[in-house]
C-alpha cells in the first residue's frame, strides 16, 4: 500500500507540474499577444501622424514619425524573441502553434507598415517647405490615410478579441484605397497635370505606400483568421 501511495503521489506531482507548465505557457502566449497588439497600435499611430504631417507639411511631425519607426523595429524583435522561446521550450501544437507562428508573421508585417508610414513622412520632409500634396488631391490622400489608420485600429481590436471575423471588412477597405490610388494615378499621368514631373513622382510613391499599407493589413487579418479556423480565406500576395 505504501508503494501504491508513493506512485499516486508521484503521479499527482507530475500532473501538477504539467498544469503549472501549461498555465505558464498561456501566460507567455498572452504576453506575446499583448506585445503584438501594442505593435499594431504603434503602426496605427505612425500612419495617422504621417498622414497629418503630409497634408499639413509639418516637418517636425514628419521627423517624429521617422524617428519613432525604430520603436516598431524593436517591438518586432521582442515579438520574435518571445515566439522563438515558446517554440523552443514548449513544443506547442495545433491552435497554439498557429498562434505563435502567426505572431512572427504579423510582427514582420507590422514592421513593414511602420516603414511605409516612415516613407510617407520622408516625402513630407523631402517636399518641405512645400506641401507634397496639391490642394485638389488633399481629399484623396486624406481618405487613404484615414482608411489605412482605421485598418490598423481594426487589427488591434481583432488581436485583443482573438477574433477571426475581420478579413472581409478589411479587404473591402483595402479595395477603397486601391480605387482612390487609381484615381490619383489617372490624374497625375494625364496631359492636363499642371504640377510637374517631380510632384507626380512623389504622389505616385505616396499612393503606392498607402496601397501597400492596406495590403499588409489584409495579410495580417488573413493570418489571424487562420489562427482561429485553421483555414486561410485565400492566398494574398504581400
Amino acid at each position: 500500500m505504501r508503494y501504491d501511495a508513493a506512485k499516486t503521489s508521484v503521479r499527482l506531482a507530475d500532473e501538477q507540474r504539467g498544469v503549472s507548465m501549461r498555465e505558464s505557457f498561456h501566460e507567455e502566449l498572452n504576453r506575446l499577444r499583448t506585445e503584438l497588439r501594442r505593435m499594431c497600435a504603434l503602426t496605427a499611430e505612425a500612419i495617422r501622424r504621417a498622414s497629418r504631417s503630409l497634408l499639413t507639411a509639418d516637418l517636425d511631425l514628419a521627423e517624429q514619425v521617422i524617428a519613432a519607426d525604430a520603436e516598431i523595429d524593436w517591438a518586432r524583435a521582442d515579438c520574435e524573441s518571445q515566439a522563438q522561446a515558446l517554440l523552443a521550450l514548449q513544443a506547442p501544437k495545433a491552435h497554439d502553434l498557429r498562434a505563435i507562428l502567426a505572431a512572427i508573421y504579423c510582427a514582420e508585417r507590422f514592421e513593414r507598415m511602420g516603414d511605409l508610414a516612415a516613407h510617407i513622412a520622408g516625402i513630407t520632409r523631402f517636399a518641405h517647405p512645400s506641401c507634397a500634396v496639391p490642394v485638389e488631391l488633399e481629399p484623396a490622400f486624406a481618405e487613404m490615410g484615414g482608411a489605412a489608420a482605421g485598418m490598423a485600429d481594426r487589427l488591434a481590436e481583432l488581436i485583443a478579441r482573438e477574433c477571426a471575423c475581420g478579413f472581409a471588412d478589411l479587404a473591402e477597405t483595402d479595395q477603397t484605397i486601391d480605387t482612390v490610388r487609381a484615381r490619383v494615378l489617372a490624374l497625375i499621368t494625364s496631359d492636363q497635370w499642371p504640377h510637374g514631373v517631380q510632384a507626380a513622382i512623389n504622389l505616385a510613391l505616396l499612393a503606392r505606400f498607402y496601397e501597400r499599407f492596406g495590403d499588409q493589413a489584409v495579410a495580417v487579418a488573413n493570418r489571424l483568421g487562420f489562427v482561429e479556423t485553421g483555414e486561410l480565406p485565400f492566398h494574398t500576395h504581400t
